[in-house]
């Protein structure tokens, strides 16, 4: 690249910035800044997660079967919006063969996102405009390296009752079609059909769509919509105080949205103005096929500094 080129580039670089340090934060004036767990706060709705709440989803476990939530993590596996995940093998480097008794290590390189795959979306994710989680500014928290106060490091191991609302069985479709907009009428007549359950306080909230049969069998009707929640069932969670939210597909939200000008609006709502953690692509056949309803649902990840986002492998126990 020539000097001249470098310089201009340089200065279009400074003055996006410059623009996007200068957007003004209207904090003040937002219903939901502080949050109502408090204007320090950094954990969220995960704070309805109580020893109380731990305690009631040990008792739902009644049989000892343990599901696995998570999908394989592989090159290929889909990703919206150019994200990716691969991974290269170092065969004995830089170590080589050590020892008298021929020690060989075989390590990996890894370069992706980690809003792909199984996923927990944390609080650093989405803003409102310039307004992050607790009114916090842009300028104040994203930096190159990361994100500061409300990254993944403050999600703390997750033992809770989890509930599946299984969407898909309600409606008698194996799966439901892309850019169907799942209803209150929907939730609340799948749990009604599912022992007459009720969301609470405290809980993790799952939808089964049916979407994730088309993983690394059909990419790319996967990734171009998705059946989601809308913005009413969004804020009929929001009511009930639950912890986190999930589904098993790739943004919980209906894709396209219901409006076709708005972008992420369930993300906003849950995320930035509530504190709710959101989970994607979670694996929910074989919980819909064994009528697994309600479960201690168990959550760890790795506790990396400054990530908006983490690869999680939940799972639930009955």
């Amino acid at each position: 690249m020539k000097t001249k080129d470098l310089v201009w580039t340089a200065i279009g670089v400074a003055l996006v910035v410059l623009a996007w340090l200068q957007v003004p934060s209207a904090g003040a004036q937002q219903p939901w800044c502080p949050s109502k767990y408090g204007p320090a706060d950094v954990l969220g709705a995960i704070n309805e997660i109580t020893p109380e709440k731990v305690l009631q989803a040990v008792k739902l476990v009644k049989t000892g079967k343990v599901y696995d939530m998570g999908v394989l993590l592989e090159r290929g596996v889909p990703g919206v919006r150019g994200r990716y995940w691969t991974q290269l093998i170092v065969r004995g480097v830089p170590f080589g063969v050590r020892g008298k008794n021929k020690l060989v290590s075989i390590e990996e390189v890894v370069a992706g996102i980690y809003q792909i795959g199984t996923q927990l979306d944390g609080l650093g994710h989405i803003a409102v405009d310039n307004l992050f989680y607790n009114c916090l500014k842009g300028e104040e928290i994203v930096f190159d390296w990361g994100v500061s106060k409300i990254d993944i490091e403050n999600v703390p191991p997750v033992v809770t009752r989890g509930v599946l609302v299984d969407i898909a069985g309600h409606k008698g479709v194996p799966m439901l079609d892309g850019g169907y907009v799942i209803t209150v009428e929907d939730v609340e007549g799948a749990l009604k059909k599912q022992g007459d359950l009720k969301i609470e306080a405290g809980d993790v909230v799952i939808f089964h769509t049916g979407w994730l049969s088309l993983w690394m069998k059909d990419n790319q009707k996967f990734s171009d919509s998705e059946p989601g929640i809308g913005k009413a069932v969004a804020q009929w969670l929001i009511d009930r105080r639950v912890a986190m939210v999930g589904a098993d597909n790739w943004g919980l939200e209906v894709g396209p949205t219901e409006d076709k000008e708005e972008a992420g609006p369930v993300h906003q709502m849950l995320i930035p103005q509530n504190g709710i953690h959101i989970l994607e692509n979670l694996v929910t056949e074989a919980l819909a096929k064994d009528n697994a309803y309600e479960f201690m649902f168990v959550l760890t990840k790795s506790k990396t500094k400054g990530s908006t986002g983490a690869n999680i492998a939940p799972a639930a126990v009955r």
